[in-house]
């Protein structure tokens, strides 16, 4: 595939990247975007929207042209080393020391970074390792005495910071510390490194010790006192050390800032160095960027690209400071399809060190794959394997388009897997799903449901999920595959977690669903229309036969028979009536007889709230194994009975094979739909002559592949076609 798929404007000569770093992907120069106060930029969109994959890309395409540092925040690397000396390192703090440490490695333009100010703070936590003894402390500091200067530019790779680089502070700090008999008392170890510090220090770095740990907030502008509440901070956890892990991450981005400055800089540097947070809604990511965002609000500038995605479409509650983003105002937001921003700049206030943090934020939207993209992904896909067919070549390209919602991982994989796929005479688009994919990792091939799962479910699995439900979790949302509401989802929820003692509800898996980006509809539990898709098949395949797939459908129509008796209940949140609820379920697990005498007994007097009705009873996909639909629909298939009852079986099997819409229709279907209703509309009972505008309506719609009820999910899939 081509790497960029999807991203193309974003990543040219004169795109969005190349602005915001201020250099093209060929080394050439650009106009930078905004400045000095610069936004976060955050990459929302929901699994396999392709955030990650545009990471990678802006930092192999830029990282030698510009310093582009990239941090997996969901990687359990800084975790794992901080873990020796945890009351020294965090997990932020040891993501810190790796970016300077691969910054004091850069060797395109300008050369290496030093981070002198960024190791002041890092000297004065180590004071925290292993109970604060003499030894520890001196094998941490050790850690970063690479960091604070250039090997063999004393003095002129700090900008005259220190004296004596290397043999001066950090071996004096070390003699200071070996030569006392300190014992216990942590205050004596750091009041040694806190006077080595300043000792050492040269004017230069003496001033800049003073600005920026001056402004500690309990430090009442003496670097001393702040250096050492650094350090307390950090021992204390909690809150306190979210403060120092962000004064931290401010001196590390004073340093990289120091680079550009002064003659040196101004004629070495070129554009802006980027730091790229994958999975930035982790709560290592979370906390690097209310720091960042923090900074900004209260004034810090500074020439820092910082980049990170999030799931959530706004971003994340964090930067709402516990209203709602309808309260605190939506970010900017940007969408590659409008070409280049506009000049981004930060909504003002009476109180702007209170702003919410999310008006620091540019969230720029992942694209979803135009019709002409996901087409010719899926046809350059095709063109691998033997001649085929045309239309089976457009009914594989539809089949892609309509399982994957345009979500570009999903196209591509989908695609992989239609490579060599043949579609059925009258198949339906869940067929392709047990087309077999070899993943790229060399793995054996697995069906591409399997993989898909994995990747958009399991490997993502939300922030806040208890850690007792994720081995469940895929479990869950596969039964909840067949609701339609909070109420539809609390019954499977309560029957599938019968024997557990911790249970979610509806409620949390909807916020659970939402926060991990996945869309949300009113006529269906899940949101999303392909991954729908994905966990139908995978329901139908638990059990023999489709047993699981009936069992949940029977539980729900048994729940709403029961709930039809009370008179005062109500229809709930995605039907009319709980009897339309109790028929939709019915259907789908083998009651389209009952159905049928239902819509036959009904339909006199009442023709509109009849086809209402008859709408939602049909939003319903198809159980496995063979369709008679179109057949039946057609008129096909030998039936008894009354001519109106015979008519609705009909219009039933049309209007059902129209919304599941996982089947071409078209001007076939089209055509049945209004012959159907016409024939209704010129028989004799009340009403029936309503039904002849409702035949032209329908027939339009299904003849351009549209559904006859709308809902978020296939308003959606409409937009990609």
């Amino acid at each position: 595939m081509g790497e960029d798929l999807g991203f193309e404007r974003l990543l040219e000569e004169e795109g969005f990247f190349a602005r915001l770093l201020g250099r093209s992907p060929s080394g050439g120069g650009s106009k930078l975007l905004y400045g000095p106060d610069l936004p976060v930029v955050l990459l929302t969109g929901g699994p396999g929207m392709g955030k990650g994959r545009l990471l990678r890309l802006v930092r192999d395409r830029f990282a030698s042209k510009v310093p582009v540092i990239y941090l997996d925040c969901a990687s359990r690397t800084y975790e794992d080393d901080a873990g020796p000396e945890p009351g020294a390192r965090s997990d932020l703090t040891e993501a810190l020391v790796d970016v300077a440490g691969r910054l004091r490695a850069w060797q395109g333009t300008g050369g290496p970074f030093v981070f002198p100010r960024f190791f002041a703070g890092l000297t004065m936590i180590a004071t925290g390792a292993a109970d604060r003894s003499p030894e520890a402390v001196r094998a941490e500091v050790e850690r970063y005495e690479n960091l604070p200067q250039q090997q063999g530019l004393r003095g002129l790779g700090t900008g005259g910071f220190w004296r004596n680089v290397l043999t001066g502070v950090i071996r004096n700090l070390l003699n200071t510390l070996a030569g006392q008999l300190l014992g216990a008392y942590g205050a004596s170890v750091a009041g040694a490194l806190l006077e080595a510090l300043f000792a050492n220090a040269a004017p230069k770095g003496r001033r800049e010790l003073t600005r920026i740990y001056g402004a500690y907030p309990t430090a009442g502008h003496q670097p001393e006192h702040g250096l050492l509440d650094l350090a307390a901070d950090f021992k204390a956890g909690g809150e306190a050390r979210e403060v120092a892990e962000r004064f931290l991450f401010r001196a590390l981005r004073e340093d990289i800032e120091a680079a550009y400055e002064g003659t040196v800089g101004w004629l070495s540097r070129v554009g802006r160095p980027a730091l790229l947070l994958e999975h930035a809604d982790s709560p290592l990511g979370e906390r690097l960027l209310r720091a960042v965002l923090t900074d900004r609000r209260d004034g810090q500038r500074d020439r820092v690209v910082i980049v990170g995605t999030a799931r959530q479409e706004d971003g994340g509650a964090f930067l709402y400071g516990g209203l709602s983003p309808e309260d605190a105002g939506y970010p900017a937001e940007y969408r590659p399809a409008d070409g280049i921003p506009a000049t981004w700049c930060r909504k003002t206030g009476p109180q702007p060190d209170r702003a919410p943090l999310a008006d620091g934020v540019l969230l720029l939207r992942m694209p979803l794959l135009t019709g002409d993209q996901l087409r010719d992904e899926t046809l350059r896909r095709q063109r691998r394997t033997e001649p085929e067919s045309g239309a089976n070549r457009r009914r594989v390209v539809a089949a892609v388009a309509r399982l994957s919602g345009g979500r570009p991982h999903t196209v591509i994989r989908l695609a992989a897997a239609a490579a060599t796929f043949r579609m059925p005479a009258d198949a339906n688009d869940r067929d392709l799903l047990d087309a077999p994919l070899r993943h790229p990792d060399g793995a054996a091939e697995r069906p591409v449901t399997d993989v898909l799962l994995e990747e958009l479910i399991l490997d993502q699995l939300p922030v806040g999920l208890p850690d007792e439900h994720r081995g469940q979790w895929l479990d869950l949302l596969t039964h909840l595959s067949v609701a339609h509401d909070t109420e539809c989802a609390d019954v499977l929820l309560l029957h599938h977690q019968a024997h557990r003692v911790s249970v979610l509800t509806a409620h949390q898996v909807a916020k659970l669903l939402t926060e991990t980006g996945w869309p949300g509809c009113e006529r269906h539990f899940i949101g999303d229309f392909g991954l729908r898709q994905l966990l139908v098949h995978r329901l139908y395949g638990l059990r023999p036969d489709g047993a699981a797939w009936h069992a949940d459908h029977h539980l729900l129509r048994d729940h709403y028979a029961l709930r039809a008796a009370d008179d005062g209940a109500t229809g709930g949140e995605a039907f009319r009536s709980l009897t339309a609820h109790r028929m939709n379920h019915h259907l789908v697990s083998g009651g389209a007889d009952d159905v049928v005498r239902h819509l036959a007994a009904t339909l006199p007097g009442r023709p509109r709230e009849w086809c209402a009705e008859l709408l939602e009873i049909a939003q319903a996909p198809y159980p496995g194994g063979a369709d008679a639909r179109r057949v039946r629909a057609q008129g096909l298939v030998s039936m008894e009975g009354p001519a109106l009852r015979r008519t609705v079986d009909q219009l039933l099997h049309a209007v059902w094979l129209c919304e599941e819409r996982t089947r071409p229709t078209g001007s076939e279907m089209a055509r049945t739909l209004a012959g159907l209703l016409e024939r209704l509309s010129i028989m004799e009972f009340d009403g029936a002559g309503d039904l002849g505008p409702t035949a032209g309506e329908w027939s339009g719609l299904a003849a351009n592949q549209r559904p006859l009820l709308r809902c978020s999910c296939t308003d959606q899939l409409g937009r990609r076609r």
